[in-house]
């Protein structure tokens, strides 16, 4: 009888210890967010505001890791989202979208809590139209609404979103940053403190005159609003907005000024989402965009080879040789194609919304004639990028010399791989074919030769960067 009283009575050692655990990592996000707070001297009762721009799949994933990590501290921070209004969902994807809803109990519930889910039917029945902000209220993504996400707080009005915001996530396409945040340095006209932002996009602009030169999206962000570099930084993975968002283990750096990045490492690092930090801004972030170039050829060869191990290994090769190659024209010493950076470009060629359009292509399914910006994947950042790299490259003032024809050549013309992606996607010369014709050309060189040619230093030309 005392051995039964004493078996009713014995605490629970699997709840105590998951007790333990959930306490202690809420204390260890408290006391990131406290550390954060203070250099940014916040205030007791003035939360941490950050507010991520644009609501494609990883900026709209990026927000959700920030509210599933420190939503609980209300008084302490706010995350939000800006999204332009009147997107509407059309019936196919509002049906999807039921099918999801339904497929999950813990959103079916969650929607059922929030008087959210009679809207849903509804649209399946084509009697009511949703729109883009609406639905990620409720934590779906129109560019990824089979990865429902936690409720985010939406806001329609840029103003509204940006005029006192402490931290800003630029989720943007690179071909939009520079319009918007012109529009935001207009809110900021009076500020008094400045602001951190963190840019996600991927690509670049090139702007040909009066010196040709690349320009990134942190350095269009910095022109439009003037904030210093130094309060300016970029994250990249490698990550798939989708799976990081599900635990799937990744790494990410953030790069920038020491006086930010690596306290905006600290805060952004999660069990399951690793942030490392790194100085070389400039070649993580054209990494960023080169990556999305070779992402659509990757996706090309592999469906036009019934995914051949072999032929996409060859791509890989020449690929990499040729980003290396145009990381040493960008700077002096650039951060060595290895570790995170060689992973994200990997995992951007095997699996990501460049790769996909790839592989629609070269399937028959998409053309290069109905655009870069894709129902339910979004824009397409590799295409733009394909033109600017090609455009920039081309000029004749930025010629180097050819290490067999010992003549004078633009740097383009030591990118086959680029060439040929430029005759496909923007010339449209060629058909995806083209990509494996590339590769099989007799007469192209070992990539190494482009690597030591690269890393030879002579092709250095600091101008591109607007540097003297």
């Amino acid at each position: 009888m005392v051995g039964s009283m004493e078996s009713n009575h014995a605490p629970d050692l699997h709840s105590i210890n998951g007790s333990l655990r959930s306490s202690g990592a809420a204390g260890a996000a408290e006391a990131k967010l406290d550390e954060l707070r203070g250099l940014l001297g916040k205030p007791p009762g003035d939360p941490l505001k950050i507010v991520g721009i644009g609501a494609g799949a990883w900026g709209s994933v990026f927000a959700a890791l920030l509210q599933d990590a420190y939503g609980r501290f209300r008084d302490k921070i706010q995350v939000r989202v800006w999204r332009r209004p009147g997107r509407a969902v059309d019936r196919p994807t509002a049906e999807q979208l039921f099918e999801v809803i339904n497929s999950r109990e813990d959103v079916l519930r969650r929607l059922i809590r929030r008087c959210a889910y009679l809207k849903y039917v509804e649209a399946r029945l084509g009697d009511r139209t949703l729109y883009a902000d609406e639905i990620l209220r409720d934590g779906f993504c129109l560019n990824m609404i089979e990865t429902p996400l936690c409720p985010v707080k939406v806001v329609t009005n840029l103003q509204e979103a940006v005029w006192d915001a402490d931290v800003v996530v630029n989720g943007l396409p690179s071909t939009e940053t520079r319009e918007v945040f012109e529009e935001i340095s207009r809110y900021w006209m009076e500020r008094i403190s400045v602001p951190i932002i963190i840019s996600l996009a991927k690509g670049i602009e090139a702007a040909l005159g009066p010196v040709p030169r690349i320009v990134t999206p942190t350095q269009m962000i910095q022109s439009a609003t003037g904030v210093p570099i130094e309060n300016i930084l970029y994250l990249g993975g490698p990550n798939i907005a989708s799976e990081i968002y599900n635990k799937e283990y990744a790494n990410a750096r953030i790069c920038g000024a020491e006086k930010w990045r690596k306290p905006l490492a600290k805060f952004l690092r999660q069990p399951h989402f690793i942030v490392w930090d790194n100085s070389d801004l400039v070649t993580h972030e054209v990494m960023g965009g080169l990556k999305n170039v070779y992402a659509i050829g990757a996706g090309m060869v592999a469906a036009l080879t019934n995914e051949s191990a072999t032929s996409k290994s060859v791509y890989f090769a020449h690929c990499t040789s040729e980003m290396i190659f145009m990381t040493h024209l960008l700077a002096e010493e650039p951060e060595k194609l290895a570790g995170p950076l060689l992973a994200d470009t990997y995992v951007t060629l095997l699996k990501g919304r460049n790769a996909w359009y790839g592989q629609m292509l070269a399937k028959g399914e998409l053309s290069p004639d109905m655009g870069d910006s894709i129902k339910g994947k979004g824009m397409i950042q590799g295409v733009s990028a394909v033109d600017a790299f090609y455009e920039l490259l081309s000029q004749p003032s930025l010629s180097v010399l050819h290490p067999e024809g010992n003549k004078q050549v633009a740097p383009v013309e030591l990118c086959p791989i680029l060439k040929t992606l430029y005759k496909i996607l923007i010339k449209r010369e060629l058909t995806t074919e083209g990509i494996l014709q590339a590769l099989r050309d007799e007469t192209m060189n070992d990539p190494r030769d482009r690597i030591e040619i690269a890393q030879s230093h002579a092709f250095y030309r600091p101008s591109l960067l607007g540097q003297p």
